[in-house]
């Protein structure tokens, strides 16, 4: 017993003695690396920040793709990418809940929840998660405002698998009563936390005052709307907008073009399009439901004001588009007038901002604003507004447009890191009727702009006339009184009480 103590405190000792060894060899060797090094007064001395020169913005490439349409209409792009083992696509497909019945919204995003977490016949959601997760890989579906996608990743070598299943998801989901029911209650909870954010609060009506409180882009889910929606309904939307013909699929990854056309040939040849369906909805022209005035949403708990501001914008095609997006920069952002005025001169804002916000095929906003201490909100609007004019009444000056020129290239550029980024780019600008060069359009024209084009901009777009002005706060701590920037004199309270089932 004793010798065998002894064994073990003598390899305990040789063992201590070895980390000794080797750690006052490491720290020799680290010495004398060290003396090898030049001596810092030798180093070169720090730059000014204004002396540091940069590379020129590398020029956006889009990559080699190929791109072709099926017999049944589905339009195909491929794009390899060698780089990893992977393989990622998406379907863009026409739809959107704009077209859903107004007297049933929500029925669109439960189609595009359920379709993923219910699975198909073959496969019922629980199994499909568990196909997937035994492979690393994903699928996903869901349908917003104006599209509907499904989207699927997966290692190189279950891209066969993988893809059958992202097929079955997309022309045969099962759609369960159960996953609808349990997406009817997630639904509902959120109708009932809804008015819990004042953030959630001023997006949802400030929505509402420009486009209307019925309109496809404003509308609200409500319980009402809910109760409507059947397993019939969803199948109805389903078999309506996910057709061959209605969609574009992107794929990118690690693979040879030729075998993956050949796979989604195989997969997606023999669906056919629909031979009769009802044709979609028309949607109404878009146009300003209030042509002005300032509302307010009650909170007395709260001791800030939330702000937006604005009225209806334009479109991604208008002429106008890229002097105002520079003229966004321009006013936004650390560097920018309102946040340089507004919040750091004045000290009337927490955070403050004015975009002009275009969509693809339908007028956007220009919308504005922030947060302030609820005696502050009248100051706050007026130096808000007070900057709007400014860049409509007088030119920007040299040097800052070429600040905010130079910003905007910068960040545009990110856009296209990846092959996917330029690929989702080209699917999106084809599936709203864009060309293709829209990329190096906008580059071009961002270069080219003058300040004489954003003060051109900007007088025909900015109208201070149409402005609505919303406040969510306590409107017994706003002094002076909202009612003193009314042209009348009249705030038009707005009541948020939601709907009972």
């Amino acid at each position: 017993m004793k010798r065998a103590t002894l064994r073990n405190q003598s390899s305990r000792l040789s063992i201590g003695h070895t980390f000794q060894a080797t750690f006052w060899f490491f720290l020799a060797g680290l010495l004398s690396c060290l003396l090898l090094l030049p001596s810092p007064v030798h180093a070169n001395e720090a730059l000014h920040y204004d002396q540091i020169q940069f590379p020129a913005l590398p020029e956006i490439q889009l990559p080699e793709y190929s791109r072709f349409q099926l017999d049944n209409g589905m339009v195909v792009y491929l794009t390899e990418d060698h780089e990893l083992p992977l393989v990622s696509g998406s379907a863009t497909i026409r739809t959107g809940d704009r077209l859903e019945p107004g007297e049933k919204a929500g029925l669109a995003n439960i189609l595009g929840d359920v379709m993923r977490s219910g699975g198909t016949e073959a496969h019922p959601g629980d199994a499909l998660n568990q196909l997937l997760e035994q492979r690393a890989a994903a699928i996903e579906t869901s349908i917003d405002n104006g599209t509907g996608s499904a989207s699927f990743r997966s290692l190189i070598e279950d891209v066969d698998q993988v893809f059958a299943l992202f097929a079955e998801v997309l022309r045969e989901p099962a759609l369960p009563q159960a996953k609808i029911d349990l997406a009817k209650s997630q639904w509902q909870g959120s109708i009932a936390r809804r008015n819990d954010s004042p953030d959630s609060i001023v997006n949802q009506e400030f929505g509402k005052l420009i486009y209307g409180a019925d309109s496809p882009y404003a509308r609200t889910v409500e319980y009402a709307t809910l109760n409507a929606i059947s397993r019939e309904d969803l199948v109805t939307f389903h078999q309506q907008y996910f057709r061959p013909e209605t969609m574009i699929l992107g794929i990118v990854g690690d693979f040879d073009t030729a075998t993956m056309r050949s796979r989604i040939e195989a997969i997606f040849g023999d669906w056919q399009p629909a031979p009769s369906l009802e044709p979609s909805p028309v949607l109404a022209e878009v146009e300003q439901a209030q042509p002005g005035g300032i509302f307010m949403v009650e909170q007395p708990q709260l001791t800030q004001s939330y702000i937006q501001i604005g009225h209806l914008g334009g479109r991604l095609d208008d002429p106008d588009y890229t002097p105002l997006s520079v003229l966004n920069e321009v006013m936004n952002g650390f560097g920018g007038r309102l946040v340089n005025e507004v919040r750091s001169r004045q000290g009337l804002a927490y955070v403050v901002y004015a975009y002009w916000s275009p969509r693809f095929d339908y007028p956007g906003m220009f919308v504005g604003g922030g947060q302030t201490r609820s005696e502050a909100t009248v100051p706050f609007l007026r130096a808000f507004l007070a900057e709007v004019e400014k860049v409509r009444s007088q030119p920007i000056a040299a040097e800052e447009l070429a600040i905010a020129k130079e910003s905007v290239l910068n960040a545009f550029v990110f856009n296209f890191q990846t092959p996917s980024q330029t690929l989702s780019r080209l699917i999106r600008y084809e599936y709203y009727g864009y060309p293709a060069d829209f990329i190096f359009r906008y580059q071009r024209e961002v270069e080219a702009t003058t300040p004489e084009a954003i003060l051109a901009a900007a007088q025909k777009h900015l109208k201070p006339e149409q402005l609505v002005t919303l406040v969510v706060g306590n409107s017994a701590a706003i002094q002076p009184p909202l009612a003193s920037l009314a042209a009348n004199g009249t705030v038009t309270p707005i009541d948020i009480t939601i709907p009972t089932p």
